[in-house]
């Protein structure tokens, strides 16, 4: 079995990405927010993205629909939807996005 590390990145202010594991089909992203308030702006993006809450609890806007979420929520963001986050508690989020991200390689 083939493992190769990433780097950990700076994101945002206040966030810290690592690709965890990733194929050209998908990709496995750990974002960690280090501070209340820190912010995922709002964008969309043409991967479909499913976000699991490893840690810390967020308040997520998808295509203008507002839900707060903690550890062991998940949920699934469709191509193109417009979305963003806001961490209330510092925590971990664990996205996996199909296809690849590229542009976090």
């Amino acid at each position: 079995m083939f493992v190769k590390t990433y780097p950990e990145v700076a994101a945002d202010p206040g966030i810290r990405r690592q690709v965890l594991s990733q194929t050209p089909e998908l990709m496995v992203v750990a974002f960690r927010f280090q501070q209340e308030g820190a912010e995922g702006k709002l964008h969309h993006h043409v991967h479909v993205q499913s976000t699991y809450v490893e840690s810390g609890r967020f308040r997520f806007s998808i295509d203008g629909e507002a839900f707060e979420v903690g550890p062991g929520d998940s949920f699934v963001i469709p191509s193109d939807a417009l979305h963003g986050c806001v961490c209330l508690e510092p925590g971990t989020l664990i996205d996996t996005f199909t296809p690849r991200r590229d542009d976090f390689l």
